[in-house]
């Protein structure tokens, strides 16, 4: 997928996170990791205006269990 990721881009993170760690049941991770995993892929880039916060990480996990649903 090219472009960068950032925060607001919960879907493609929810795909690049399934993709990548296929062995992690995302059901399990705390918020900390979660957040850790995401800035850790390849192509996310935080942008400025739009950090992180608890509602963005749980509709990231959200998203991360119905892409592997």
């Amino acid at each position: 997928m090219p472009g960068r990721l950032h925060w607001l881009q919960v879907q493609r993170i929810a795909e690049e996170l399934v993709e990548v760690h296929p062995d992690i049941d995302p059901m399990t991770v705390a918020f900390p990791r979660l957040k850790a995993l995401v800035m850790a892929l390849p192509d996310f880039m935080e942008e400025p205006g739009h950090p992180c916060n608890e509602r963005i990480l749980e509709a990231i996990q959200q998203a991360w269990i119905d892409e592997r649903a």
